[in-house]
């Protein structure tokens, strides 16, 4: 079933100009920096110094192939990812992918609430949970009743908060070259708290709700547009289209890996430095900056980390609907109205509640966040195995299968991610 985008009016084309062709690309990596991934750089730099950014050179091409193949999906068929694995794939497949998609991103989305909350009383003081509240109604306001075009503006604009770590860096002194050095001929260690460290930071990186959000987002972008059709109907608009798509998605996953660059580096310059190894939330990294760093340094890094979950919140909730909705073959999309999507915009409205009663509970934050990493990793592999099949399959792509080097890239990152989940799965038990 094709995804629903009725609206009361008519959509207008939208503005032309290459940013106003950008978003999905843009926004998914921009939103894969929330604040849970914060709380991994952080962990990552203040422990470990430089020697895990390679980490972020090579997740970047992982990224980009399996990113681009969900795109290419979306804007090729017209139907989001959880549409297509249900209309390919047993029933039982989708069922099992949307529940553990929607399980762990409902925890996720918790944690980041948790964590905006604790970055506005380190700046502004009072109690935590009427902030943690807060953040979850305006999110889900913001979802219910401003109209998808100009949210997605808002979603853009927000991508700029991630320059809060640029400008960390800069605030600090950073020994470039040991970075750079770290960066070519990285000091690797054996230990079990590295490899869970780069596993971890591989597993935020490559995430599923970046694989529905990204696919849906094109699926709906098309929708919207009286112009455009799915590629697949319409093979002419394809060369415009898929090269737009690869430009998105390089921009958003290389701003994405280079804000998570930026973040080690800050954290290890400071923390890692100082002797303050044990960092467990973006929060606790924030304000251990403040004495080291000063002020400057520790306001743009709290204030990150609210700006990322205004963007990271909506995403994942929004992942969570697309993959639920697509599986059940109910309609689904940002641009629908909540009474014409009902079962979308509860699955967000639901999701946002459990957040937010999630930080009221007598629940470690740390290890919510753990087991939905754990989910994450564990389910990202079958995922990308039925994202490389879709987009081989002519029933679903037509003629517009991926390109060799890229189809390479997207089964080799598959392959290396089962390493992870395989390396994840190892060290419970070492």
């Amino acid at each position: 079933m094709r995804m629903s985008t009725t609206t009361s009016s008519p959509v207008k084309p939208q503005t032309r100009g290459w940013l106003a062709k950008l978003g999905p690309g843009l926004i998914t990596g921009a939103s894969d920096d929330d604040p849970s991934g914060i709380a991994t750089y952080s962990q990552a730099g203040a422990q470990f110094g430089y020697t895990l950014g390679w980490t972020l050179l090579l997740s970047f091409p992982l990224m980009v192939a399996i990113q681009e193949a969900c795109a290419r999906l979306g804007r090729i068929s017209g139907k989001g990812l959880a549409t297509n694995i249900a209309e390919t794939f047993p029933r039982p497949v989708g069922y099992a992918i949307a529940l553990l998609l929607l399980a762990a991103n409902t925890i996720n989305l918790g944690a980041d609430l948790g964590a905006m909350a604790a970055a506005l009383q380190l700046l502004a003081g009072g109690p935590r949970q009427p902030y943690v509240i807060g953040f979850g109604l305006v999110c889900a306001g913001l979802i219910a009743f401003v109209s998808h075009e100009r949210y997605s503006a808002y979603l853009k604009w927000l991508c700029l908060s991630l320059f809060a770590y640029v400008g960390t860096v800069f605030a600090v002194h950073v020994p470039w070259g040991d970075v750079l050095r770290q960066l070519v001929w990285p000091s690797l260690q054996a230990d079990s708290d590295y490899v869970t460290a780069a596993v971890a930071i591989f597993g935020t990186t490559i995430s599923p709700y970046l694989f529905f959000w990204q696919a849906s987002q094109e699926a709906e972008r098309q929708a919207e547009s009286p112009r455009m059709k799915p590629l697949i109907e319409a093979p002419r608009q394809a060369p415009a289209e898929l090269r737009r798509i690869r430009i998105d998605t390089w921009l958003g996953m290389g701003l994405s890996n280079l804000i998570g660059l930026f973040i080690i580096v800050t954290t290890a310059a400071t923390l890692h430095a100082s002797g303050k190894l044990d960092i467990q939330t973006s929060a606790e990294a924030a304000s251990a900056l403040r004495p080291i760093a000063g002020d400057f340094a520790f306001a743009i890094f709290a204030a990150g980390i609210i700006g990322t979950g205004m963007l990271g919140v909506p995403v994942l909730a929004g992942a969570a609907a697309f993959g639920v909705c697509g599986t059940i073959g109910r309609p689904a999309g940002l641009a629908c109205r909540p009474a014409e999507a009902k079962t979308f915009y509860g699955t967000i409205f639901g999701a946002i509640a459990v957040g937010i009663a999630l930080n009221t509970a007598a629940i470690d934050p740390i290890k919510a966040l753990f087991w939905s990493a754990v989910i994450n990793g564990l389910v990202a592999v079958p995922i990308m195995a039925l994202i490389m099949i879709l987009s081989g399959r002519t029933a679903v792509v037509g003629e517009f299968r991926l390109p060799r080097v890229l189809g390479l890239l997207g089964w080799a990152t598959t392959a290396f991610m089962s390493v992870i989940a395989a390396a994840m799965i190892w060290n419970w038990f070492a």
